[in-house]
């Protein structure tokens, strides 16, 4: 299989997982707004899917390093197969959970919380569990992009067409989403190997792991999507025969591509692992809030008119840049 050997690889593989993550909602938003988000993302998850069993049997299957992914997922162990699994369960669970957040409280609010407290949870997590890298820049390099990620949210409660929605449930929910979305990543790591190109016998590659988890994913679609397609937290109920009956092929491609398009981010994300370090990778991989705020403030002109916001704005992106740059260099210094 395909494994890389040095850190700046895997920093360069990282920020193409933060082009990947901070990009895939754009899928979202190509669709009609007859096509919510539940039906959608039934595509994503197959996306997702379709993605990782293609790495797999390219790069996950050639060259002398490592396992082939058939013979990798031969000789794993029932708990590596199980954590990589339980890995995409729980992120399905936090990722839609944060979708509905954003429908309640508004993107200003939920946000900030989620995305900032999974930032945490999870560097901290993955750090304590292989702590590799400095302790000081790579906390205040995460620090700094969670700083990033609550002045996009100011920035955002100043668009004129946004209006105050906080709620005691979006809050709550938001923190719920925050959390799950903090350890799903822990899961995916402790089911692999620590050394690629020889993995222990019962350890995962990561083109396995991302296989498994994308299976926990999709697998566990029929339990959290279904509840939140019948029982909406916000909006209205949407239904399976909405899905066949309103989807065109043009929406479902969509929705795969957004698919794909993170399930890129993930591989390559846990390939630069090794190397990096869960930490630094899980933290760097979350600068995609970073890409999609280029994407709002430069594509979809989601700040036209909005007065108020370029200090803002300006302060946001120095924090992401100087809090990135230091995550990076806490794996050199």
């Amino acid at each position: 299989m395909v494994v890389i050997h040095s850190y700046p690889w895997a920093v360069f593989l990282l920020f193409i997982t933060m082009l990947c993550w901070g990009s895939w909602a754009n899928t979202q938003k190509m669709a009609t707004k007859k096509w919510p988000f539940q039906l959608y993302y039934w595509d994503y998850a197959l996306g997702v899917l379709l993605l990782s069993l293609l790495m797999a049997f390219t790069a996950g299957s050639i060259g002398n390093e490592g396992r082939s992914f058939l013979v990798d997922l031969a000789q794993a162990d029932a708990s590596a197969v199980g954590s990589a699994f339980l890995g995409g369960v729980v992120f399905n669970i936090a990722n839609i959970l944060l979708v509905a957040a954003i429908a309640i409280a508004g993107m200003a609010v939920a946000f900030p919380i989620g995305i900032g407290l999974a930032l945490v949870i999870g560097v901290v997590v993955n750090y304590i569990a292989t702590p590799l890298g400095n302790p000081l820049l790579l906390f205040v390099g995460v620090g700094l992009v969670t700083s990033a990620i609550v002045l996009d949210a100011l920035a955002y409660r100043k668009l004129p067409s946004s209006t105050p929605k906080s709620t005691s449930k979006g809050v709550l929910i938001s923190l719920l989403a925050g959390f799950l979305m903090g350890f799903f990543y822990r899961f995916v790591a402790a089911s692999m190997a620590t050394d690629f190109a020889n993995p222990e016998i019962g350890r995962l590659t990561p083109y396995t792991a991302s296989v498994i988890f994308a299976m926990g994913l999709l697998i566990s679609n029929f339990v959290w999507n279904t509840i939140f397609m019948y029982k909406p937290l916000a909006g209205e109920k949407v239904t399976y025969h909405d899905y066949f009956s309103k989807g065109t092929t043009r929406l479902h491609l969509i929705g795969i591509l957004g698919g794909v398009i993170w399930s890129i981010g993930m591989t390559l994300n846990i390939i630069a692992a090794e190397q990096a370090g869960f930490a630094i990778s899980y933290g760097l991989g979350q600068g995609a809030t970073l890409v999609a705020a280029l994407w709002g403030v430069f594509i979809w002109k989601e700040f036209k008119g909005a007065k108020g916001v370029n200090g803002l704005l300006a302060a946001m992106f120095a924090c992401f840049v100087i809090g990135l740059t230091l995550i990076i260099l806490a794996r050199l210094l």
